[in-house]
């Protein structure tokens, strides 16, 4: 046993030790591997077969339990996959070409966007986009037929203009309300938004937009049931009854293409954005921006500013310039500083709750511009605050007399100038003419001057017995009243309750800021030190305090001088014309300063005519050279007109000038100031100047009724009398009820008009003229004249009359009507479709969704767009209803598209207009109201019904 173990262990030995010489030392690590290999290769092959086994025996027990399978659905799949139907789309949708090649690309977009890249993934099969396609096409096809019966003329020229106005009438009020809250701080914009939609329901009655407009849940199932409502009406009975496919299409125009489109429209930053493209050809003036920063509530907004004019700032000082660019590069400078500085005292005021109301501090302040009471008369705006503070203090008589006779004399006069056109050609008419003028004349008397009048006028007794007189045994003159009208002018020039009175009083503030002679005492200069003007001029430079320029007439320690120092020419845009170099001292006991401007003459003539209809005493004195033309200037010419114009300044500055005409300063300092002259009038405007004047206007209304007599002598006697006898008590009536409360172009209801649309309350005697519709509307909404004195808005109703018919006379409306065709011709059509698809589809691709821009740059945008807004206002508007107006009114209205939920609520309202012109035969009106009856706004106010009428139901 022992020697056969031994034996063993040494064959075994012996051939391990053979095994290692022959295979190597790394034999076991390959046997190892070998092994292993072997054992996996085994373990995978038995899976595989058990696999397989596994999956057949499965297949065998399902169809064991499964009933056997009909052989017609087998047969039906094979013979659909036998037969290709091939579904044909007509491509015609309108009816013209240039319309339906964009919307088929529209159609084609919209199914590769929103369908086809998920369709695909389950089914290979065309048959169920083509029938979306024809599903699409159908419902195109039937809303470019229904939109070729509507005339959308009322649409476009009253319906829009009535939302529109509505709208903003809502937004103002909510603005009143949210002012009028006891709550000292201010109110939030979610604050505005809440209290527009209570104006909204309180106005609708039948209908608030809250909810579509606020929960973005709530839009899309209005949305939602708004196109299933359209495809209800434009889809074959067979398609509508088609539930997914109906359902497709209903997605596809509410989240695919309505909702995108509104969440545009509606986009604050991007209407702001569409206004300043709109109106890119208007430059902007530095003035329109400084007031837009000053007037500025908006921290955001002057922070944004701030913070680019820093970084301008240290650009323009890493330049490193010499020469002649280094004084613009300062200049540049010092515009920037000023503006980092204005902007940073306004927010300091805002963040300290400090503001200031404007009018308040000039009417504490004291230094006021003096405007004098013959200009005054003469001014349509400045008239109308000194009608309200006569009105307060009880000489609104007095005002009415030299109103009443004022318009006498102009209508008088062209009597007689008709009366002895007709003369020379052989007609006589003395007799009545006379008469009548002593009728009107007799009916001044006794509603102003008689002991019966009342009130009545308070002048000299024996000047009211010789005026009494006169009528009784002398023929009647334009002239017969002029010397009670000299006492009454006196009386309140002089009288303490009256002018001198007025120009204390808080109207008087009011009247400056609607003639734009009103500037914000706050920005007199900082205690820090000394500020840069906006061009580089130190702070006491005239265009930074308006009051002090105005006040220096009157300090005799002030010296001012210009003179022409230099002429040159100039080209712009192929214009050649001379432009004269001023140079300009100004000295006082302190200081000194001189500063340069430029102006055309051109310019020159413009003051001329400004300072002498406001002056007619210096027509006589002051004359203008002759303008010509620059094709006959030479140098010899440009020397002789700078000697004539030097000559024109030093008559213009001289002191004694100066004293006798205080008011002249302002004029003058604006003509001086280092920055670009605003014109006061264009030629236009001074062809328009007798519709302006509310006086002349209104009595040349009469009289040329009168110059228009008709050859029958009966006749134009009966209209001849009618409007002669009536002028008096027209002209006094027309005057007293300016102070009603009840509009003359509202009619008489017991609702109140501020609580209805805008549309309610034209009244069916107004001319039914579109254009004066439509701009009596929004002259009314947009600037507020309901608020305003009635005269001023009789006389602007006239006004607009007027220029309407002197501009275009009867063919205006014609006008319109061609253009609203022009907006709904083919072309039109298919331009707005091209639009709508490179908006949405750039270059054949769906648009990215547009990254939000940054919060500076879209306040900024903000300031553009209210700084062009303000910068297009023409002098003419503000001539008529006054700049401080014009101002709240175009600001009110861009405020309005600062609010994106009330953006929305217009679009819906643009939207609900159009779906009912486009299908009057049916209830949409109820369909909405339904659509919006889970507003919550509506279901309080109803709850506000029911309450407040339960006490009214019981006492009965």
């Amino acid at each position: 046993m022992m020697s056969a173990s031994l034996s063993i262990w040494g064959w075994g030995s012996l051939g391990i030790v053979l095994f290692l010489i022959t295979f190597g030392p790394f034999v076991i690590f390959y046997l190892t591997f070998y092994i292993l290999c072997f054992v996996g290769g085994g373990l995978v092959v038995t899976l595989l077969f058990g696999k397989t086994n596994s999956e057949k025996y499965l297949e065998q027990c399902e169809h064991s339990f499964l009933p056997p399978t009909s052989t017609g659905v087998p047969k039906c799949l094979e013979e659909m996959k036998r037969e290709a139907r091939t579904i044909k789309i007509d491509r015609r949708l309108t009816g013209a070409n240039i319309i339906d090649e964009p919307l088929q690309q529209v159609i084609q977009f919209s199914l590769r966007d929103y369908v086809q890249y998920w369709y695909y993934t389950l089914s290979d099969d065309e048959s169920f986009l083509l029938e979306i396609r024809q599903t699409l096409q159908n419902a195109l096809i039937q809303f470019a037929t229904r939109s070729k019966e509507i005339d959308w003329q009322p649409y476009f020229t009253t319906r829009i203009v009535d939302d529109f106005g509505t709208h903003l009438r809502v937004f103002r009020k909510a603005q009143q309300k949210i002012t009028e809250k006891d709550d000292q701080a201010k109110g939030t914009a979610e604050d505005l938004v809440d209290t527009f939609f209570e104006v909204e329901v309180e106005m609708e009655k039948e209908v608030c937009r809250d909810l579509v407009c606020t929960s973005p849940k709530d839009e899309e199932g209005f949305l939602r049931d708004l196109c299933e409502v359209l495809l209800y009406l434009l889809l074959p009975p067979g398609d509508f009854q088609n539930k997914i496919m109906r359902y497709f299409v209903r997605e596809i125009l509410a989240r695919g293409i309505l909702l995108p489109l509104i969440n545009q429209l509606s986009d604050p930053d991007y209407i702001n954005q569409y206004v300043i493209w709109m109106i890119r050809d208007s430059n902007c003036n530095y003035e329109a921006f400084m007031n837009i920063i000053k007037l500025s509530d908006n921290i955001g907004e002057l922070e944004a500013v701030r913070d680019k004019a820093a970084e301008e700032l240290q650009y323009l000082r890493s330049l490193d310039t010499a020469g002649d660019d280094i004084n613009t590069i300062k200049n540049q400078i010092n515009s920037l500083l000023f503006v980092k500085k204005v902007c940073d005292s306004r927010i300091q005021r805002l963040q300290s709750g400090k503001e200031i109301n404007t009018v308040k501090l000039a009417a504490n302040f004291g230094k006021l511009c003096t405007v004098p009471l013959d200009s005054i008369l003469v001014d349509n705006v400045a008239l109308q605050f000194f009608m309200d503070y006569m009105q307060q203090t009880g000489g609104q008589a007095h005002l009415f007399f030299w109103m009443t006779v004022e318009g006498y004399r102009v209508t008088a006069q062209q009597q007689l100038e008709v009366l002895l056109s007709r003369q020379r050609d052989g007609k006589h008419q003395t007799n009545q003419t006379k008469g009548l003028l002593r009728a009107a004349a007799v009916g001044i008397y006794e509603q102003y001057l008689s002991e019966k009048a009342s009130p009545r006028v308070t002048v000299d007794d024996y000047l009211v017995a010789k005026l009494a007189d006169t009528l009784n045994h002398e023929d009647p003159t334009p002239e017969i009243f002029d010397d009670i009208q000299r006492k009454v002018y006196e009386l309140m020039l002089r009288d303490e309750r009256f002018y001198p009175s007025f120009r204390q009083n808080a109207l008087y503030v009011r009247m400056l800021a609607e003639l734009d002679m009103l500037k914000d005492p706050s920005f007199r200069g900082s205690d820090d030190g000394d500020g840069e003007s906006f061009n580089g001029s130190p702070t006491g430079s005239i265009n930074l305090s308006l009051d002090d320029l105005s006040n220096v007439s009157s300090d005799d320690s002030v010296q001012l001088h210009a003179y022409i120092s230099d002429t040159g020419v100039c080209n712009d845009h192929g214009k050649t014309y001379a432009l004269y170099a001023i140079t300009v001292h100004r000295r006082n006991l302190n200081s000194e300063e001189m500063w340069k401007t430029y102006r055309r003459y051109s310019d020159f003539h413009d003051f001329h005519m400004r300072i002498t209809e406001q002056f007619e005493s210096l027509s006589s004195i002051l004359k203008l050279p002759g303008k010509k033309t620059f094709n006959n200037m030479d140098r010899d010419f440009l020397e002789k007109r700078k000697k004539d114009l030097n000559a024109y300044l030093q008559l213009l500055l001289a002191p004694e000038m100066m004293k006798a005409s205080p008011a002249l300063a302002h004029y003058v300092y604006d003509f001086l100031e280092n920055k670009a002259y605003s014109k006061g009038k264009g030629d236009f405007a001074r062809k328009m100047d007798t519709f302006v004047n509310p006086l002349r206007n209104s009595m040349r209304n009469v009289s040329n009724a009168v110059k228009s007599l008709p050859d029958s002598l009966a006749e134009g006697m009966t209209k001849m009398s009618d409007n002669m006898g009536k002028m008096s008590e027209r002209l006094g009536q027309d005057i007293k009820q300016s102070f009603f409360k009840v509009p003359p172009l509202i009619p008489k209801t017991d609702s109140d008009p501020e609580h209805r649309r805008v549309a309610a309350q034209l009244d069916d005697n107004v001319d039914d003229n579109i254009p004066l519709r439509v701009m009596l509307l929004l002259m009314d909404e947009v600037f507020d004249l309901k608020e305003r004195n009635q005269w001023l808005r009789r006389n602007i109703k006239n006004l607009l009359q007027q220029l309407i018919r002197a501009t275009y006379g009867d063919t205006i409306n014609r006008k319109i009507v061609d253009h609203v065709d022009w907006m709904t011709s083919p072309e039109q059509v298919a331009d707005s479709v091209k639009r709508f698809r490179d908006a949405f589809w750039p270059n054949g691709i769906l648009a990215e969704t547009v990254p939000c821009r940054d919060k500076s740059i879209r306040m900024r945008t903000r300031v553009a767009g209210k700084t062009k807004l303000l910068a297009i206002m023409p002098d003419e508007l503000k001539h008529i209803i006054g700049a401080e107006t014009t101002r709240k009114g175009i600001l009110r209205v861009f405020e309005m598209f600062q609010h994106n939920q009330l953006n929305r609520r217009m679009v819906y309202v643009f939207l609900e207009g159009f779906l009912e012109t486009l299908f009057p035969q049916y209830k949409f009106r109820d369909l909405f109201n339904k659509l919006h009856s889970r507003s919550k706004q509506m279901q309080k106010y109803k709850q506000k019904l029911q309450t407040t009428q339960a006490p009214s139901l019981q006492k009965r």
